[in-house]
């Protein structure tokens, strides 16, 4: 038997510390949000990437399918073999078992893929408590940031900075902004309060206050537009309509109202006080764009040409801003450079988004909605943000 040297032994006890550094350790949607996940590089907020396990459940369109087809046509956001690859060593799995690319999924099967996750960036704004009650918090919320985990965020999340930055968990939101919308998020933060809010905000009981910074001299008198709005979901972005339902044609969409009211003009933009009555999806832009006026910076809903997001595999807002040369708002793309350090993260041999801290197609240059959630009141109660440094005109 050969002895070791002890040049041997040290070689030894470096590779089998190497080893144990390069374990992977899978988070699922039960790991916090800890502060140190977070990088601030030119003014975004960035996730440190992570391994994560995503999983999810055939459904009859994937039924009949073979693995690497499923997540070849339906999660564009990696090529295929990228997908051939993940199955063939383990990442990719159907109800715990590896299975062979040839594989054909069948009906409620559970499927997990284990992903080296990268986050989209944010903005690097706080989460501003405004209010923080016994049973309620009240936040600023910034642009940019989704309320809760959904798509490609879970950290980079109003929920996971609130519990990584403050220790708040679990919280409930009792009414949702889109991510490039800012201002008022009430959360409660108990299921009981929850449900009080619930209550009122099904009975018609709550008033709800936005400011918009919107293209043109807005009228002066108040603006009350009655209009379906129809949403789809593939294309990401609503459509309003108005009319007559009869035998011949029937309305799309669901009905919607909003009352508008000028706070302010220059001539070139205006302030304007939103109030819906009703919360459809993307209803305060697509009313504002139904009246001549649009947000100002909306990319969305300024131009009536429909962004392909699907082929970009990005957000419908993501899509328009980049696709978008508007001499309005002086919009421009921009790539912002990152040099990677080891002491980030670990690449992943395996990503096809290593060695950037984004996902691909991510560019660095975003813009926050000029929309801003002000007000929310109901029975004995009001709740309040303060209005944003663009709904100045001055």
């Amino acid at each position: 038997m050969k002895r070791k040297t002890g040049k041997g032994g040290e070689e030894e006890k470096e590779e089998e510390k190497n080893k144990k550094k390069m374990e992977i350790v899978w988070q699922t949607p039960a790991h916090p949000a800890h502060k140190d996940d977070y990088i601030l590089l030119n003014g975004k907020r960035h996730v440190r990437p992570y391994y994560f396990e995503f999983v999810s459940h055939v459904n009859k369109r994937w039924e009949g399918k073979t693995i690497v087809d499923l997540f070849t046509q339906e999660f564009r956001g990696r090529p295929n073999d990228y997908y051939v690859s993940a199955v063939k060593c383990g990442r990719i799995q159907v109800d715990g078992e590896n299975i062979p690319v040839s594989y054909i999924v069948n009906r409620c099967q559970k499927i997990s893929h284990f992903v080296h996750r990268h986050e989209p960036p944010v903005m690097a704004w706080d989460v501003a408590i405004l209010q923080n009650e016994p049973d309620v918090l009240t936040v600023c919320k910034p642009a940019s940031v989704p309320v809760h985990p959904c798509g490609q965020y879970r950290k980079n999340t109003v929920l996971g900075i609130l519990q990584a930055e403050h220790g708040l968990a679990p919280l409930y939101p009792i009414h949702r902004l889109d991510r490039l919308v800012s201002g008022l998020l009430i959360v409660a933060k108990n299921p009981a309060k929850a449900d009080i809010f619930r209550q009122h905000i099904e009975a018609g009981l709550v008033q709800k206050q936005y400011v918009a910074k919107v293209i043109g001299v807005f009228p002066e008198c108040e603006q009350v537009v009655d209009a379906n709005v129809d949403y789809n979901a593939r294309e990401g972005r609503s459509t309003a309509e108005v009319g007559i339902s009869n035998g011949d044609t029937t309305l799309k969409g669901k009905a919607a109202c909003t009352k508008f009211t000028r706070i302010s003009t220059n001539g070139i933009h205006s302030i304007v006080l939103c109030e819906p009555t009703t919360g459809r999806t993307h209803q305060i832009r697509v009313h504002l764009q139904f009246t001549g006026h649009p947000i100002a910076n909306d990319m969305l809903y300024l131009s009536d040409n429909v962004v392909d997001r699907s082929t970009l595999g990005m957000t419908a807002d993501r899509a328009a801003a980049l696709s978008c040369s508007c001499p309005t708002t002086g919009c421009e793309n921009h790539n912002e450079e990152y040099t990677y350090s080891s002491e980030d993260f670990s690449i992943d041999p395996m990503c096809t988004h290593c060695p950037n801290l984004a996902p691909n197609g991510y560019d660095g240059h975003e813009e926050g909605l000029w929309l801003h959630c002000v007000q929310y009141s109901g029975p004995g109660w009001v709740y309040e943000c303060p209005y944003p440094d663009w709904a100045s005109l001055s």
